[in-house]
Order: C-alpha cells, then sequence, then structure tokens
C-alpha cells in the first residue's frame, strides 16, 4: 500500500476541527513534502520525524514522500501532527497495517529518540474526540488535560515504540482514568482587611450578581487588596463552566494544568500591556487576557494607566461575552465573560480629597486623567465607589474581620436563586428579563425618576442600576425589588458625573 490516512486534530479558536493526514509514497527520488497550509512547526515535522523512526529502527522509505493536512484550506500550527506524520508513513510503507488506526485518533509531538512530548490544546482535541466516537491517542503528559473530557477514550503512551506495539496488538495501550478532585481554591481571605465595610458590600453584591466594579481611592487604601480576596466569595463553577475554562486555557501558550480545576481565574495584567496581548491575537490568534479570565476576574490596577486603545477594546466583550478576532487567513473567536475589577487614583498624585491638603492637582489634571477612561466604558461599568484611607480605630481594632466563607455563603444563595428564577446572573439579564423580574413599587420608580434626572443616566446606566438592585434584594432574600434596593443600587452609580 502506498496511501494510509491518519484521523487527528487542528486548533481553531476552543474548536478543534478534524485534520486527515494522508501519506502517499511515490516514485522518484527521495523527497519529504508536507503540503495543506503547514506552519514553520509543522513543515520542521520532517526532520523530527526521521529521527524518530531511524532511532526506533524502522525502515524510513527512500522514496517520494508527500504527507497532505485535509482540509487544504485550514491552517495547521503546532508539532502535534508528528505522530499521525509517523504512523501514517509505517501504513503506507507495510509496517503497521492501516486498519489498525480505524477508529482512533493522534496527536503528539516527536522527539528525535521517539519519545512522545505533550502538545497544546488536549481538552479541546479530546472533546471534539468524543463526540465524533473515537479513541484518542496523545502523550501521557497531556492524559491528565484530556480526561477532564467526561466520557472521552483516552489512551496515553510515551513514545512512538508504545504507539506502535498498541497498534500491532503486542501490548495495548491502557485508557486512562482519574478522578477529577473537587477542592475550594485556596485564596486570600477577606478578614485579613481592616475596616472599609462599605466596599465590601459592594463588592459582595457584584459577586451576587456578576457585576463590574471599579474602585477609586488614593494609594495604599486597600484596592489590590480587596481585589485579590474578590475570587474567594464568587459562587463555585459548575460542571459545565469548569469546562469552559479549561478548553480556553488548553489552547493558550502556557496550556491548563488539571490541578487547577474549577478554579476560578484571576487575571492581573500590568498596565503596558497591548491591545492584542489583552484581546488575543497573532498570524495564529491565541487567546488574550480578557478570554484567560472567562468565567473569573480580570483585574485592572492602574485603569487610566492602560492605553486608551487597550480600553476600548474592553467594551464589545463586556457587552456580548466574547471576542472575535480576524486575520487575513482566519476567523476565530474566544468566549470572554469575565467580570471586570478595576481600581484607580483619584488624581495624578493620588491624594485628592486627602485631609492632609498635600494634592497639588489641578482640576484640569484631574480632568485629563480621569478624562483616560471613556464614557462608554464608564457607563458598562456597574459599580463605582470610593475606597478611602481607613481610619486610625479601623486599623487598631481587635480582633479579625468577616471572613471569605460567610460572604461567600450569602453570595451562593443569592446566585442559587437567581438561577432558579432566571437560569443566568443577574448581570446577564436582557431588557425583557429586567421588565418581568426587576419591577420596583411606586416608591421606587422615583427615586429612579429623580436619579436619571440628577445623575443624567444613561438608558443603559438606568438597565444597570436595576440589575444591581435585583442583586441586592437577592442577597437580602427579597422577592421584589424594593425603594431601598434601589436607593442602595443608585449610590454606586453616583460617581458617573466625575467620567
Amino acid at each position: 500500500m502506498t496511501v494510509a490516512t491518519v484521523a487527528s486534530r487542528a486548533l481553531a479558536g476552543i474548536d478543534a476541527p478534524e485534520v486527515t493526514v494522508e501519506v502517499h509514497l511515490g516514485p522518484g527520488l527521495p523527497s519529504f513534502h508536507i503540503v495543506g497550509l503547514p506552519d514553520a512547526e509543522v513543515r520542521e515535522a520532517r526532520d523530527r520525524v526521521r529521527a524518530a523512526l531511524n532511532h526506533t529502527h524502522f525502515e524510513f522509505p527512500a522514496r517520494r514522500i508527500t504527507v497532505n493536512l485535509a482540509p487544504a484550506e485550514l491552517p495547521k500550527d503546532s508539532s502535534r501532527f508528528d505522530l499521525p506524520i509517523a504512523l501514517g508513513i509505517l501504513a503506507a510503507n507495510g509496517q503497521l497495517a492501516p486498519e489498525s488506526l480505524q477508529g482512533q485518533e493522534f496527536a503528539g509531538e516527536l522527539s528525535l529518540t521517539g519519545e512522545l512530548r505533550p502538545v497544546r490544546g488536549a481538552l479541546a482535541m479530546a472533546l471534539s474526540a468524543r463526540a465524533a466516537g473515537r479513541a484518542f491517542v496523545l502523550p501521557e503528559g497531556n492524559a491528565p488535560q484530556a480526561a477532564l473530557a467526561q466520557g472521552a477514550r483516552i489512551l496515553p503512551a510515551r513514545s512512538l515504540l508504545e504507539v506502535v506495539g498498541h497498534l500491532a496488538d503486542e501490548a495495548r495501550l491502557a485508557q486512562y482514568s482519574s478522578t477529577t478532585p473537587v477542592v475550594r481554591p485556596a485564596y486570600p481571605d477577606f478578614s485579613d482587611v481592616k475596616g472599609q465595610q462599605h466596599v465590601k458590600r459592594a463588592l459582595e453584591v457584584a459577586a451576587a450578581g456578576g457585576h463590574s466594579v471599579l474602585m477609586i481611592g488614593p494609594p495604599g487604601t486597600g484596592k489590590s487588596m480587596l481585589a485579590a480576596r474578590f475570587p474567594g466569595i464568587l459562587p463555585p463553577l459548575s460542571e459545565d463552566e469548569s469546562l469552559q475554562v479549561a478548553a480556553v486555557h488548553s489552547v493558550s501558550t502556557n496550556g491548563f494544568q488539571a490541578t487547577r480545576w474549577g478554579e476560578r481565574p484571576f487575571r492581573s495584567p500590568h498596565h503596558s500591556a497591548s491591545a492584542a496581548a489583552m484581546v488575543g491575537g497573532g498570524n495564529l490568534p491565541r487567546p488574550g487576557e480578557i478570554s484567560l479570565a472567562h468565567h473569573g476576574v480580570l483585574f485592572l490596577d492602574e485603569l487610566p494607566e492602560f492605553d486608551r486603545d487597550v480600553l476600548e477594546a474592553l467594551r464589545e466583550p463586556i457587552e456580548t461575552g466574547r471576542v472575535a478576532i480576524s486575520r487575513a487567513a482566519r476567523q476565530v473567536q474566544f468566549p470572554a465573560r469575565f467580570q471586570l475589577i478595576a481600581a484607580m487614583n483619584p488624581c495624578p498624585c493620588g491624594h485628592c480629597g486627602d485631609r492632609s491638603g498635600r494634592c497639588r492637582c489641578t482640576p484640569e489634571r484631574i480632568a485629563r486623567y480621569r478624562g483616560r477612561i471613556s464614557g462608554p466604558l464608564a457607563d458598562r461599568i456597574d459599580i463605582k465607589l470610593e475606597v478611602p484611607a481607613p481610619r486610625e480605630a479601623e486599623l487598631t481594632a481587635a480582633g479579625p474581620s468577616e471572613c471569605s466563607a460567610h460572604i461567600a455563603a450569602r453570595v451562593a444563595r443569592a446566585h442559587e436563586a437567581q438561577l432558579a428564577r432566571q437560569g443566568k446572573p443577574n448581570a446577564l439579564l436582557g431588557t425583557r428579563d429586567i421588565d418581568r423580574h426587576c419591577a420596583t413599587g411606586r416608591e421606587g420608580g422615583e427615586l429612579l425618576r429623580h436619579a436619571l434626572a440628577r445623575l443624567l443616566l444613561s438608558a443603559r446606566a438606568y438597565h444597570r442600576v436595576l440589575r444591581v438592585a435585583r442583586s441586592i434584594a437577592d442577597l437580602a432574600g427579597a422577592s421584589a425589588v424594593g425603594a431601598e434596593h434601589v436607593a442602595e443600587a443608585i449610590q454606586y452609580r453616583r460617581l458617573d458625573a466625575s467620567f
């Protein structure tokens, strides 16, 4: 036989489309060609495969070898095609029975000695192989991640020889099975934070409904400390959410560690991050910070110090929960349903409003500083609050403050109430959902109308106030949104006039 086909997978965003590796041995001078839009990593497979086959004492055919990665219009990247190419050459040369390749998919990078090395995107490929009803043969180092796809048949191997022995029925590969530990991640605790009760309350409301937050305060008041503890009060990830988080990270540069299963991401990029680093990109697009924060927290410290283009790139993902990256060769879409927690100083020197009077910033400088955050972006942030310097009595108070576990319990009850009522967090309520679930009484309606006129709230801000009020009511265990809930929600928008 001179033609053999092997099933494998490519990556397109967090999807793994099927790739058929076709190997043809033809007459002519010995050569090795790979076609089908391969990138440099794939083309370099020629040398890795040749060395691996020679080192493991297989015959490398002295013929014209053509490898086609179909479909040809799909760009191929990464070294994951090393293993299927090697197996295709062995099958086409008669050293391996072609029928033994049926019902299985293969992916893995080969070392020059024939050892298998882990590749990127194992979970995404395992999910697709499961949907296709095939077993998935991959490097042993990828097995814990791929096994997160419940029901997938994962066959890990350490070397090319083990895979060939499996296909030749000499030593079958054992199916990988492991139980995913359900462990609550150990986040820093809110009991470490002295004072700032109103800020903790606002963060509790944000955690209950999935709302975004902007904290404004001078240096050293605990903004970063509070943000780092915020994931510890969020509701636990569901099985489906955990799988989505793992799938996004599995296709990223650093990959996903199975030991972090069920942990909400917390991403804190430096303010020098580029727009491509934030939203994702590259010739073969990979997820950026907003996608790596999917179902987690994106913390932006020193918010006005970020480039304007970077901040403006957040506007659409905050609304839609996804980001589409278009390149000449391909278009991919990554999920980006993150919770934005941002922090900033009140002025360039950071001491505006300080009781000591040491701020020397002019009103014009302060206006320019805050003007780095556009009105449309500020309008999309649900909760804005001041974080003043704690008083001496708060810092010296005896005993710890309320711990994260107690706050998380209240948040979990409110979150469960939202899922039972509408099937999603309050932050995701649409216009019709708001009319149905966030209706206020006469007194609450009067407060809202007064706020619209006094604070000049936009229609978007009006709806966000109602969503926040619904979350406050859920924390209180109230079935309807009352005037007191609306009043508290309006307080979280009173800084809108500053932007």
